[in-house]
């Protein structure tokens, strides 16, 4: 689902309210939770997940084109953990 697919469902759903104004509301819940793992905190939504930010040691990795060793800084990369909740549903 595309974050306009979103816009649409819920808007379908909500009749009483504007697009304009669902599509306000999902970017500011988007744009807030990204600004929090930026920053590098944890986003937790009940009965769905988990996201948070985790941190890649800096290491020596391969070229595959040609085997030279290369050096690879350390970075924070983005997961999500699933909740109870939402595997239960996805593996009825």
């Amino acid at each position: 689902m595309t974050r306009s697919e979103l816009i649409e469902r819920i808007a379908m759903n909500n009749p009483h309210l504007y697009i304009t104004d669902v599509e306000r509301l999902v970017n500011t819940v988007l744009n807030t939770m990204r600004d929090a793992l930026a920053d590098g905190n944890r986003v937790e939504l009940r009965g769905f997940g988990a996201f948070g930010v985790k941190t890649r040691n800096a290491r020596t990795a391969r070229n595959p084109r040609n085997g030279l060793a290369v050096s690879v800084k350390q970075k924070n990369v983005p997961y999500f953990r699933c909740g109870r909740v939402l595997k239960e549903r996805i593996n009825k």
